[in-house]
């Protein structure tokens, strides 16, 4: 019987280590709709809801680019 072997370590996906850079870029990429919310969690290794609530701080600080008429 022909079984095809497959090792499982290489289905896991190594954690991301947070670091204040990945964390800026992500926030920079949903700032600016590069990057969609799991994307940009997976990117600096955090949950959809840490990168959600660090996002909201990121708002604050940062006003729209965009003008109303």
């Amino acid at each position: 019987m022909n079984l095809i072997k497959i090792d499982s370590n290489s289905l896991i996906e190594q954690r991301v280590k947070t670091t204040p850079e990945n964390v800026e870029e992500a926030n920079n990429a949903l700032f600016y709709a590069t990057m969609n919310l799991p994307a940009a969690a997976k990117h600096c290794g955090m949950t959809h809801k840490e990168m959600k609530m660090t996002f909201q701080e990121y708002l604050k600080y940062h006003p729209p680019t965009y003008k109303m008429d």
